[in-house]
């Protein structure tokens, strides 16, 4: 089963829930903390499927939010293996149990990224077009996207500009070159090449989504 397959499909939502913020760690849950190419990575376990994945620093609010840590708890170990096989260039599809919280509409959204293949990109609107949705609906799935807080394993790294350009990443542009770089070698580079206002999502900016995802 991949991981697409343990994210549920929601019915449609309105744009604005694309705002609201992914439920935050409780009693049960269980964390560790991984190295990677990118960085320090936290990892966030809610009973028994993957909740969240941070990138350092950690926000000294969610440090207190995320439980106790377990470095033998089950889903931990696999996210960590699974990680360190992608990173290693010998995995290219995740196979973990996803529990993102969040709104429908990001539960929606963030199952369409995880459609989205190793090695490739796409853009914000192409990702409205995917749910059905006008290019219009496109500031509202960079939002959804932004606040992706199970980055890597659910890729919202692969969301790029219309003309390619790689716009805002709560890991920074750094990072999100990193990983598109691991999966295709130079075929990005970060710098200021022109844009246009329709390569953004509506509002006319990249959208930089919280600390804490993708």
């Amino acid at each position: 089963m991949s991981t697409h397959d343990t994210l549920a499909t929601a019915p449609d939502g309105a744009a604005d829930e694309a705002a609201a913020e992914p439920a935050r760690g409780d009693a049960s849950s269980a964390w560790t903390e991984v190295g990677s190419p990118i960085g320090p990575l936290r990892l966030v376990a809610r009973g028994e499927a993957l909740r969240a994945i941070g990138f350092s620093p950690w926000p000294p609010a969610e440090v207190e939010a995320v439980g106790e840590r377990d470095d033998d708890l089950p889903v931990l170990r696999r996210t960590a293996e699974q990680l360190a096989a992608y990173f290693a260039g010998d995995l290219r599809e995740f196979d973990l149990p996803l529990d993102p919280g969040g709104t429908p509409f990001q539960q929606r959204v963030w199952a369409e990224l995880a459609q989205i293949g190793y090695g490739t990109t796409t853009s914000y609107g192409e990702v409205a077009r995917r749910l059905g949705m006008t290019h219009a609906a496109s500031r509202a799935v960079g939002l959804a996207n932004g606040r992706n807080p199970i980055p890597v394993v659910v890729p919202c790294h692969r969301v790029v500009g219309a003309d390619g350009r790689l716009t805002g990443y709560a890991g920074g542009l750094e990072r999100k070159q990193l990983l598109l770089d691991l999966e295709r070698p130079g075929l990005f580079e970060v710098g200021p090449p022109p844009h246009r206002d329709s390569d953004l999502p509506e509002g006319g900016s990249p959208v930089e989504g919280p600390s804490t995802t993708g």
